[in-house]
């Protein structure tokens, strides 16, 4: 029987395995999130100026709310759009 050290894959077996998610908040120790900093907002929302979920932005609860309040002050003061076409 053949061990799995002596098969040859075609292709590379990490291919489809998912990097695990992380807050970057907690890694680089950002303590404070600016709402009038609009070109850091933009990485947590889309195209059509929605928020991003925190499955796929990664942030932990505590700075997803944070994010969020963020973004939604930005917008009152029109420093970044409710609702947009391509916004990036």
């Amino acid at each position: 029987m053949a061990n799995r050290d002596d098969i040859k894959f075609l292709s590379n077996p990490n291919i489809g395995k998912q990097r695990k998610k992380y807050c970057r908040f907690r890694k680089f120790g950002i303590k404070h999130i600016d709402y009038k900093d609009p070109d850091f907002l933009a990485q947590f929302i889309n195209e059509q100026g929605k928020i991003l979920p925190r499955r796929i932005s990664g942030n932990s609860l505590k700075y997803q709310k944070k994010v969020a309040v963020a973004i939604k002050r930005s917008r009152h003061l029109a420093m970044l759009p409710y609702v947009t076409d391509l916004f990036k």
